[in-house]
């Protein structure tokens, strides 16, 4: 009887040890910046199970379709880049609980010998001398967040999206799959930083595309997390994703993205809470 009431003992107090979601998933779409530079794989999806006990399963896509995954009902949580897009999901009601997290920012990238000539340019002289020399160009062409700023930079710099031109090449692939190809073809591209930091480690430090423009403050690049409302998606793990969502924003892994780095470089830059 001692033994049994011992026992029962040391279970309770085992159970009540566990985090409280100890054994649970969560489903994750994001982006695939993210997955790219290993900062899901290193350091998020095992650093969060340790802490919590709650396995992460995520599909990296671009932001559009990352953000008609949650309209679908499909994931729990997204983690993307693209704030005006995910506005229009907050207005709908579609997502809540939107929280900043980190940025890098976008860089355009060309061969070496820059046949457009735009290196050090602010960026709407950039995409203008592109297209009025007609350079090749690579755009993903896949509606993620790289993409839609792309697109927009366009815009900014008076011209509509050459979609139709011979130069003008889409991919509707991942990042680093649209840099490769711009690298055969000797084109330009635009990227987000961490994963050019991440194709230049491929490289050795060494890449075949170069960074050209960088610095401008229309090259900000904000990431946040959302969680999929519960009144729109009645399975939707809400209280799963919140956890997710503060853990993110915690000062203790707030450090961690700052110290996750590739080449000596910050891939992120940590921003919750500002």
């Amino acid at each position: 009887m001692k033994t049994l009431k011992l026992f029962m003992i040391l279970a309770l107090s085992l159970c009540i040890s566990l985090p409280a979601f100890a054994g649970e998933s969560l489903m994750m779409a994001t982006t695939t910046s993210t997955a790219n530079t290993g900062l899901l794989d290193k350091l998020i999806v095992p650093q969060f199970k340790q802490d919590t006990g709650i396995e992460i399963k995520f599909v990296a896509v671009g932001t559009g379709k990352a953000l008609k995954m949650a309209e679908n009902c499909d994931v729990d949580v997204v983690l993307v880049h693209a704030p005006a897009s995910e506005k229009k999901y907050v207005d709908t009601g579609v997502l809540i609980d939107r929280t900043q997290l980190m940025y890098n920012d976008f860089v355009i990238i060309g061969p070496e010998s820059d046949p457009a000539k735009i290196k050090g340019m602010k960026v709407v002289e950039a995409m203008k001398t592109i297209a009025e020399k007609q350079a090749a160009f690579v755009s993903r062409g896949d509606n993620s967040g790289t993409n839609k700023k792309e697109i927009s930079l366009w815009k900014t710099a008076g011209l509509t999206v050459p979609d139709k031109a011979d130069y003008y090449v889409q991919t509707g692939q991942g990042m680093i799959a649209t840099i490769n190809v711009a690298a055969e073809k000797d084109a330009y591209t635009m990227t987000d930083r961490g994963t050019y930091i991440k194709y230049s480690h491929t490289h050795n430090g060494n890449p075949p595309l170069k960074v050209l423009v960088e610095g401008d403050k229309v090259l900000f690049n904000q990431y946040s997390a959302l969680a999929v409302n519960p009144g729109k998606c009645k399975d939707a793990k809400y209280e799963l994703a919140k956890k997710f969502i503060a853990w993110m924003a915690s000062p203790a892994i707030q450090k961690k993205i700052s110290e996750f780095t590739l080449l000596g470089k910050v891939l992120f830059t940590p921003n919750a809470g500002k």
